[in-house]
């Protein structure tokens, strides 16, 4: 049975599947990304990782994976195949797409960056499925994007298209690792939740998800905090509505995991600041975790779509 190698490398752990032609999950494993161990021992985990999966797929299949399709958090040059910079894995400029293809045996191999990939997922498979035009918003530690136009995600012509969470919303505030000042993730990222949380009760260990459990409870503080954040969004998204005017916007990560406790002010609040602009659905993330693997798997067929013609449609 033909099939393909998904892989989604994370910053504590890798999910991975074998994917078949109809998007079919055939195999799935998860393991350690072991980023403790320093760089070079997470690349050659990875390497490691996929010379197993394409050894069983042989034995299982009978023949080994047409192609590998890989999601990698950090800054993605998809173009040259390389992970050019990831903070949490110390990685800067590693050329991992000649390195898989070395290991599997010179099979094609497609590169991607997490979120986007996790978004091209979402946006053909998951809760956009079926919609021309999408924007995809994780909500995690960070926030990051990625806009989908007719089943594809734009990358940019640099690799840094959907980076909405360095929209600055709030000039001159609070600094940003990035280099500038009052940007939408220092303000409405999980993280963020979870520090101003943090601050207003005095415990260090009180984070987003404890937030949103105390607005549900109806504590004055904490809803004080949520819809400063909600807030805070809604001025970071309308921005990327009116530039790129989605049909669907998608939310997920961390954050989004609070369900109706984000998603009815959040709906309020875009409503309220639209003037000209269409409102678009908004809808929750359906995937969950399996984003980024469904959305690696899916870079893999449309690369094989690319170097050997075959009609495919996960």
């Amino acid at each position: 049975m033909r099939h393909v190698i998904a892989l989604d490398v994370g910053g504590t752990g890798m999910k991975a599947a074998l994917v078949g032609a109809g998007g079919e999950l055939l195999h799935r494993a998860r393991r350690a990304t072991g980023r403790e161990r320093g760089p070079d021992a997470v690349v050659e985990g990875i390497l490691d990782f996929v010379a197993e999966l394409r050894a069983y797929g042989t034995e299982r299949f009978g023949a080994p994976a047409a192609a590998a399709g890989v999601a990698v958090p950090g800054i993605v040059d998809e173009d040259r195949g390389i992970a050019a910079y990831a903070a949490n894995l110390g990685w800067r400029d590693v050329p991992l797409r000649a390195l898989l293809a070395e290991r599997l045996g010179g099979v094609p191999v497609a590169l991607g960056h997490d979120v986007r990939t996790g978004g091209l997922a979402e946006g053909r498979i998951g809760a956009g499925r079926g919609t021309d035009r999408f924007l995809f918003v994780a909500l995690g530690t960070g926030i990051a994007g990625a806009i989908g136009i007719d089943g594809r995600v734009e990358a940019g012509a640099h690799g840094f298209a959907g980076e909405i969470g360095h929209v600055v919303v709030r000039p001159a505030g609070t600094p940003c690792p990035c280099g500038q000042r009052g940007c939408l993730e220092r303000y409405a990222s999980a993280a963020a939740v979870s520090e101003a949380w943090a601050a207003a009760t005095g415990n260090a260990e009180a984070d987003a998800a404890d937030c949103a459990k105390a607005v549900e409870a109806e504590d004055p503080k904490a809803r004080e905090v949520w819809q400063h954040a909600v807030d805070t969004l809604a001025d970071g998204l309308v921005t990327a509505l009116t530039l790129l005017d989605p049909r669907t916007l998608i939310i997920g990560g961390g954050l989004a995991e609070a369900g109706d406790t984000l998603f009815a002010p959040l709906r309020e609040a875009i409503r309220t600041r639209v003037t000209f602009q269409k409102l678009p659905t908004i809808a929750p993330a359906a995937l969950g975790d399996t984003a980024g693997c469904l959305g690696a798997g899916l870079l893999a067929w449309d690369l094989l779509k690319k170097t050997d013609g075959l009609e495919v449609t996960p």
